[in-house]
């Protein structure tokens, strides 16, 4: 559970804009394991028409897309990183997210909170949203 909430974040109103305007979704630390909620979210995206691109360490695909190891490999622009991954590991992610140049919204799933990092980001001019699940909110804002 949550021990903090996110003073840095996006309305309901931002994030439904945020979708309308994503084409390409890099999900960081998509599993390959259907039974984890990475893979079901990434799934998700994917069939409601968004471009995925699974970051992960190892494999080759997940969900029959190509697999890259970093942010920095992916070799195509990348509107929304969602990031599953542990808090400790949200600095690192928002500079890479910040070194892309091209990012438009960082998202931390359900219980990824790191102020600071997301107000690098912010500061950036990137998109933040904190705390909140990718597919829920689709599912609950886009018609």
């Amino acid at each position: 559970m949550a021990s903090e909430s996110a003073t840095i974040n996006s309305s309901s109103e931002e994030m439904k804009k945020y979708f309308h305007e994503t084409k390409t979704i890099a999900v960081l630390g998509a599993s390959p394991d259907p039974t984890k909620a990475s893979n079901h979210v990434a799934e998700y995206l994917k069939n409601v028409g968004y471009k995925m691109i699974p970051v992960y360490p190892k494999g080759d695909t997940i969900l029959g897309e190509k697999v890259y190891k970093s942010l920095a490999e992916i070799d195509e622009p990348v509107d929304m990183v969602v990031v599953f991954r542990k808090p400790a590991a949200l600095d690192a992610i928002a500079d890479a997210v910040i070194a892309r140049g091209d990012v438009k919204t960082y998202w931390t799933q359900l219980e990824l909170i790191n102020d600071a990092a997301a107000k690098r980001v912010k500061d950036a001019g990137i998109n933040v949203v904190q705390d909140f699940c990718a597919m829920v909110e689709h599912r609950i804002l886009i018609d």
